[in-house]
């Protein structure tokens, strides 16, 4: 985090919002599961069993989240008919700066709202954004930590590695 001192800012915020998380997701663990309200109605991990999950943790501060929603829109175009869901999860804890930062950035993937923030707790989520490609079976797959348009190419052959394409 030297020499990006909105990171650290950003990770202490963060680190206020969830408390003390608990211990991180590694690759193998079972996917915590979430019951979260979405823009048209629950949104829950266990209903996505059998497909691969791109699950990604983002705020409305968060200026890399604002260059990261055109790639998940695209992933969800692209990959959807292969059985890639991309899971969007919002963290701030007013709803109108979320629904705020929905409106200048499209989201065709599925955005759920966790302002009490017990799904970033569970998955112990420190930096935005943080993503988690989770496989059919529930497994973890990868854990990203924010987002660099130099690392999408790596990202995209994780998730169609996970799709078997």
């Amino acid at each position: 985090m030297a020499g990006k001192p909105w990171l650290l800012a950003a990770a202490f915020a963060l680190s206020a919002l969830v408390g003390q998380p608990a211990a991180a997701v590694e690759v193998g663990d079972v996917a915590p599961g979430f019951d979260l309200v979405g823009r048209t109605g629950a949104i829950k991990l266990g209903d996505y069993k059998g497909q691969t999950v791109y699950l990604d943790f983002w705020a409305s501060w968060c200026g890399p989240c604002k260059q990261s929603f055109p790639w998940l829109n695209t992933l969800q175009a692209r990959y959807a008919a292969h059985g890639l869901r991309v899971v969007a999860v919002n963290v701030d804890k007013k709803m109108e700066d979320a629904n705020a930062f929905l409106r200048g950035n499209l989201a065709s993937f599925d955005v759920a709202f966790d302002a009490a923030g017990h799904t970033p707790k569970s998955y112990a989520i420190l930096s935005m954004p943080t993503s988690v490609l989770i496989g059919p079976d529930g497994k973890v797959l990868q854990v990203h930590r924010g987002f660099l348009d130099a690392e999408r190419t790596q990202r995209e052959q994780d998730i169609k590695q996970a799709l078997h394409l």
